[in-house]
């Protein structure tokens, strides 16, 4: 039972790091360090996507969910709900490559949209 409910950590923290680099560039509208940490975040995200490597959470989930004796995707709700998300069936590299640049697109219309904010409010406090 401990291990396939680290399995579920393990695929909530990958679904969060997803979110993260999809949209990580708003929380800098609140925190300025953070591109210092979701820039990188982006970079590996495009990395895993443009060269269809498998990201390390991946082998961990499934080493979790074997040491618990399950099998597949079945039973929780993470696991109903989540992993579709995840890992959507029918992925192949030609996806992969349109959600790297997906990833990347969002981004770079997200920092935009941070940096004529805080030029915009840096021209109000003036």
């Amino acid at each position: 039972m401990l291990y396939g409910i680290l399995a579920d950590i393990v695929v909530v923290l990958h679904f969060a790091f997803i979110l993260f680099v999809v949209f990580g560039a708003l929380l800098s509208l609140r925190w300025s360090w953070v591109p210092f940490i979701h820039l990188p975040a982006v970079i590996w995200g495009a990395y895993i996507e443009f060269q269809s490597v498998v990201c390390p959470l991946t082998p961990l989930e499934v080493h979790l969910r074997a040491l618990a004796g399950e099998e597949g995707y079945n039973g929780s709700f993470i696991e109903h709900y989540l992993l579709p998300v995840i890992y959507p069936a029918g992925l192949d590299s030609g996806h992969q490559l349109i959600l790297g640049a997906l990833a990347i697109l969002i981004n770079a219309a997200l920092y935009s949209y941070v940096v004529f904010h805080k030029r915009r409010q840096g021209d109000d406090i003036t």
